[in-house]
């Protein structure tokens, strides 16, 4: 199976692997690689308007879960490409997918995935992800 090309996902970014994340056995630290997700998680809720609906209604994404699957070490120095899609989007949640692809070795260092929960935080409880945020998630996976 050949190896998906970066920025097959709809969102996108492009980092530079800091020398400060490396461990002692020299490469980068596999906390390090639930930040890059953190990252193109955000970088994906500003494109689809997630931040600004939460800042409006108080309504917004809760990670409930992440895993990661490792598949090469990445050392500085190196470029990396993070993408993500949206997967399973139903009812109150949905997955997001992530790809951390080394631009130095040429192919996917990590996959990962996110359960993500839409939460009222003035209710306290989860809810329905809101129509208008299916609308710009369908929207930015459809381009």
């Amino acid at each position: 199976m050949p190896e998906p090309k970066p920025g097959q996902n709809p969102v996108h970014i492009k980092q530079d692997i800091l020398w400060g994340d490396m461990d002692a056995f020299g490469h980068i630290n596999n906390t390090v690689y639930f930040r890059y997700f953190e990252d193109i998680r955000m970088e994906y809720f500003k494109k689809a308007g997630v931040m600004n609906y939460m800042q409006e209604h108080n309504v917004g994404p809760i990670l409930a879960n992440t895993q990661s699957q490792f598949r090469l070490p990445l050392a500085y120095p190196d470029n990396i490409t993070i993408s993500t899609c949206v997967k399973e989007l139903q009812g109150k949640r949905f997955t997001m997918e992530y790809q951390v692809y080394s631009n130095n070795h040429n192919q996917i260092a990590a996959e990962g995935n996110g359960l993500i929960i839409f939460y009222d935080y003035n209710l306290k409880k989860s809810c329905a992800v809101p129509d208008e945020i299916k609308k710009t998630i369908a929207a930015l996976e459809h381009n």
